[in-house]
C-alpha cells in the first residue's frame, strides 16, 4: 500500500520563504554558481514535490525550506539569485512510500544531492536515518517520521575556480605506464616527513619527500583507492573500526571530507598539479556499482529517497528487494539513462575540473550488465568509448563481480585495460613451485595474449599484478601459508583462502637466515617477473620494500598501523627498494620489455627472426614434450630486438634480451643460446645475487648455473660498430 506521510517541520514558518527563488534551469544537474546566484537541479522521475533545505554555516541549523518551483523533463529546478558559494543545503523529496513497488520516498529524511561537489559534516548513525521504523513488525514496509537532518552530511555550494598556471598533464603512453596502487591514509599516516596535521590527507600525498619517493622508484601513475565521499558502516564503528579502503560511496562528485586538511576542494587539485609537475599521473579507483545505502534495510541517505526505483536495480518480481550483484546490498542501474548520465558526468568532472588522468572501475562487470547478462555494447561502455573526454583517459576495469556471468577477463571492448588476476595466480603458483605451470607462465609473460590479443587490443590491456590492496602484501605472500585476519573480529572467516602463498618453512616472522634469504629472493623473483613481463605492471604500495600486514589479507577495516605503511626500513627493506628501483629502470631503458605489439613466436620470413623464442635448459627451442612435462620448472624467453616493433615491415633496433626463470629447488645448468649478430651475453639481473653488477661476457654455448628459485636477465652483446 502506498503512503505519503507529512514531514514534521523543524523550522519556524516565518523563515521558510525568505530567499528569493525563480524558475532556473534543468541543467546542469547539481548546485551551480554562475557568478550571480546558484541554480539547483535534481533528477527524480517519480517525486511529487522537492524541497531545497538551507542550513547555517555549521550545517546544524535548518534555516529554511524552498519548494523547487519547476519540473522539466523529470528534473526539479529553481534558481536562488542571492545564493553564493558556501551555501549548505540538502533535499527533502516527496512521493509515494510503496516499497513493494520500488518507491521509498520519505520527506522526513534529508537527502544528499548526488551531484554535490563537497560534503560537510559527518554521517552519524541513528535510527532516524532509516526510512522505516527499526523493530517495527512490518520491518521496511513501515514508515518512520523522525527527522534525519541532524545526522547526515550536507552539500556545500563550491566556487570551482582554480589557477592551474603552467600545469601540463604527463600523458604517459600506455606502453610506458607503471601503476602504483596506494591509499591516501596508508601512504601518509606513518611517513616521518609528513607533518602530523597533514597525515591522511591530499596535502600529505603531495609532500615533497613522498613525491620524490615515487619519482625515484620509477613508477608513472599513482592509482588512489577511493577518494569519493564514503561512509563508515555501523558494524565497524561498533567495533571501534573504520572503513579504511573506502568502497562505500555516498557522493560521486565530492572528495572524502577527512582527506581535505584545508577543508577546501582546491587541495585535491593542488595535489594533482604537484604530481603532474613531477611527471606522475593520477588514476582514481571509483565505485559506481553500488552505494552506501545498502539493501532494503539500509538507511535513506540520497538516491533511495530521491527515486529508488530509478537509481537501483530491483528484483523484477518483487521490487521491495534489491538485485545484489555487488555483494554489498544494492546495485546501481546504469541501464537507466539518467543514472548513466550521473556516472559519466561524474567521470568527466573528475577528468576535467579535478584534473585526473584515468579511472580504475571497481567490479566493472556490473556497469555493463543488462538483466540478461554482461554486454560489451552496454550504454556505459559505448558512452565511454565515444565520449570526447573519457575516450582519452585511461580506463581500467576490474572485470569481475559476484553476479551471473560475472567473470569477464578479456571480455571488455577495445579502449579498456583490465586487471588480470590470472597473471597474479599463475605467477604465484609458478614461484611456489607448483607443477606444470610453464605454459601458463609463458602466456602471462607475453601479456596474456590468450585473452587480450584480439580486435587490435594491445599488450597494455593486461594490467599485471602480483598483489593488490585486497589480499596479502608481497612479504606476507612469502611468509604465510594461511591468512591471519583475527584483528578484523570476524573469526578469521573474511578474506580469500586461495592465496597461492608459501611460508618457506615457518609461518610468519623468523630469525632463520636461510628462510629470510629465500623469502627475499622470492620477492625479487616476483617483482622481476612483474616488471619484465609484457603488459602494464601494477605495484602495490610498500611492496617495493617488503611491507607486512602480519598475515592479514583483508585490511579493509584496519585504519591503523596494521594497514598503514611503515616507512622505517631495515636493511632488508632498503636492499629490496634498491633492487626494485633498478629493475624498473631497466624496464624503462629497454623498449623490448614493453612492446606495443604482442609477442607471438611466429617466424618472420622477411626479417628471418622470431619476436620471441622459448628455450629449454638445453638451449634449444621448447618442444611439446617440454611444455607438458609437469616437472619442468626452468624456462628461457628470448626476445629478439630485430623483430618489427610496429605494423611497418622493418626490422627493430631494440636490444635482444634473454629472460631465464627457475622455480626448481636445485640449480639448473642453462646453455646460453647463440644469436646472430651477437658476441655473447651480459648479465643484467640475477635475483640470487642482487648486488652483482658485472660486465662479464658469457660466451654462446656456455653452461650458466641458474641458482635454485631465481630469475636472470641477459642482454645480447653486439659487435662494436665501426667508426
Amino acid at each position: 500500500m502506498s503512503r505519503q506521510q507529512p514531514v514534521s517541520h523543524s523550522v519556524a514558518p516565518d523563515v521558510q520563504r525568505k530567499s528569493r527563488v525563480t524558475e532556473g534551469l534543468p541543467f546542469p544537474l547539481g548546485a551551480t554558481w554562475d557568478g550571480l546566484g546558484v541554480n539547483f537541479a535534481l533528477f527524480s522521475a517519480h517525486a511529487t514535490k522537492v524541497e531545497l533545505c538551507l542550513f547555517d554555516s555549521s550545517g546544524q541549523v535548518e534555516l529554511e525550506r524552498i519548494e523547487l518551483p519547476e519540473y522539466t523533463d523529470e528534473i526539479w529546478h529553481g534558481y536562488l539569485p542571492d545564493a553564493h558559494p558556501g551555501v549548505i543545503y540538502g533535499y527533502r523529496v516527496y512521493g509515494p512510500y510503496d516499497p513493494e513497488n520500488g518507491h521509498r520516498f520519505n520527506p522526513n529524511k534529508l537527502l544528499i544531492d548526488p551531484y554535490a561537489k563537497q560534503l560537510v559534516g559527518k554521517l552519524e548513525w541513528s535510527e532516524a536515518l532509516f526510512g522505516y521504523t527499526i523493530g517495527h513488525p512490518d520491518e521496511d514496509l513501515s514508515f518512520d517520521e523522525r527527522d534525519s537532518a541532524p545526522f547526515v552530511p550536507k552539500a556545500k555550494v563550491i566556487d570551482p575556480a582554480f589557477t592551474w598556471g603552467t600545469h601540463r598533464r604527463p600523458h604517459v603512453p600506455w606502453n610506458e605506464t607503471i601503476v602504483y596502487e596506494a591509499n591516501v591514509r596508508g601512504m601518509t599516516m606513518r611517513h616521518p616527513a609528513v607533518p602530523e596535521e597533514l597525515r591522511g590527507t591530499f596535502a600529505g600525498m603531495m609532500n615533497s619527500q613522498m613525491v620524490q619517493h615515487l619519482q625515484s622508484l620509477g613508477v608513472t601513475s599513482i592509482e588512489l583507492l577511493p577518494v569519493h565521499a564514503f561512509a563508515n558502516e555501523p558494524h565497524l564503528l561498533e567495533k571501534g573500526m573504520n572503513n579504511y579502503w573506502g568502497y562505500n560511496t555516498i557522493g560521486f562528485f565530492a572528495p572524502h571530507a577527512p582527506y581535505l586538511a584545508s577543508g577546501k576542494i582546491s587541495e585535491f587539485k593542488e595535489m594533482v598539479a604537484r604530481l603532474h609537475h613531477a611527471g606522475l599521473e593520477v588514476i582514481l579507483d571509483v565505485v559506481y556499482n553500488h552505494s552506501a545505502e545498502g539493501n532494503e534495510r539500509g538507511p535513506t541517505l540520497s538516491m533511495r529517497g530521491i527515486d529508488n526505483s530509478t537509481y537501483y536495480r530491483l528484483m523484477p518480481d518483487n521490487k521491495r528487494y534489491y538485485i545484489n550483484d555487488s555483494g554489498t546490498g544494492n546495485t546501481l542501474d546504469l541501464g537507466h539513462p539518467c543514472v548513466l548520465q550521473m556516472v559519466t558526468d561524474s567521470l568527466r568532472y573528475w577528468a576535467t575540473e579535478m584534473g585526473v588522468d584515468g579511472f580504475r572501475f571497481d567490479l566493472a562487470t556490473i556497469l555493463a550488465r543488462h538483466h540478461d547478462g554482461f554486454d560489451e555494447r552496454h550504454g556505459f561502455l559505448v558512452a565511454c568509448r565515444q565520449d570526447p573526454v573519457l575516450s582519452k583517459v585511461k580506463l581500467i576495469a576490474e572485470p569481475w563481480d559476484c553476479g551471473p556471468g560475472g567473470y569477464q577477463v578479456g571480455g571488455f571492448p577495445p579502449g579498456w585495460a583490465e586487471w588480470n588476476d590470472q597473471f597474479r595466480d599463475d605467477v604465484r603458483a609458478y614461484w611456489r613451485g607448483d607443477e606444470g605451470k610453464l605454459p601458463e607462465l609463458a602466456r602471462r609473460l607475453t601479456a596474456s595474449g590468450d585473452h587480450f590479443n584480439q580486435r587490435g587490443r594491445r599488450p597494455n590491456a593486461s594490467v599485471n599484478f602480483i598483489t593488490a590492496h585486497d589480499g596479502f602484501t608481497l612479504r606476507d605472500l612469502v611468509s604465510y601459508n594461511h591468512k591471519h585476519n583475527q584483528a578484523n573480529g570476524e573469526g578469521n572467516n573474511d578474506g580469500h583462502d586461495h592465496n597461492l602463498s608459501w611460508n618457506h618453512g615457518h609461518e610468519g616472522p623468523t630469525r632463520d637466515p636461510e628462510i629470510r634469504e629465500l623469502r627475499l629472493r622470492q620477492m625479487r623473483n616476483m617483482l622481476s617477473t612483474l616488471v619484465f613481463s609484457q603488459g602494464t605492471p601494477m605495484l602495490l604500495s610498500g611492496d617495493e620494500f617488503g611491507r607486512t600486514q602480519k598475515g592479514n589479507n583483508n585490511v579493509y577495516c584496519q585504519d591503523n598501523e596494521l594497514g598503514w605503511i611503515d616507512w622505517n626500513l631495515d636493511d632488508e627493506g632498503r636492499s629490496l627498494l634498491d633492487f626494485t628501483r633498478r629493475i624498473i629502470s631497466l624496464r624503462r631503458a629497454y623498449p623490448i620489455l614493453r612492446r606495443g605489439r604482442f609477442l607471438v613466436g611466429l617466424y618472420n620470413e622477411d626479417l628471418g627472426v622470431k619476436d620471441v623464442t622459448w628455450l629449454s635448459p638445453s638451449g634449444e627451442e621448447m618442444t611439446e614434450d617440454n611444455w607438458h612435462d609437469p616437472h619442468a620448472r626452468c624456462l628461457g624467453m628470448l626476445m629478439d630486438g630485430r623483430a618489427q616493433p610496429t605494423g611497418i615491415r622493418r626490422p627493430g633496433e631494440d636490444a635482444t634480451l634473454l629472460l631465464i626463470v627457475n622455480s626448481h629447488s636445485e640449480t639448473v645448468n642453462f646453455l646460453l643460446p647463440e644469436v646472430a649478430q651477437g658476441t655473447g651475453w651480459v648479465r643484467l639481473v640475477d635475483t640470487s645475487q642482487p648486488e652483482q653488477r658485472s660486465a662479464e661476457l658469457h660466451e654462446f654455448g656456455s653452461d650458466f648455473a641458474v641458482c635454485s628459485r631465481s630469475l636472470l636477465l641477459f642482454e645480447l652483446q653486439r659487435p662494436a660498430r665501426p667508426m
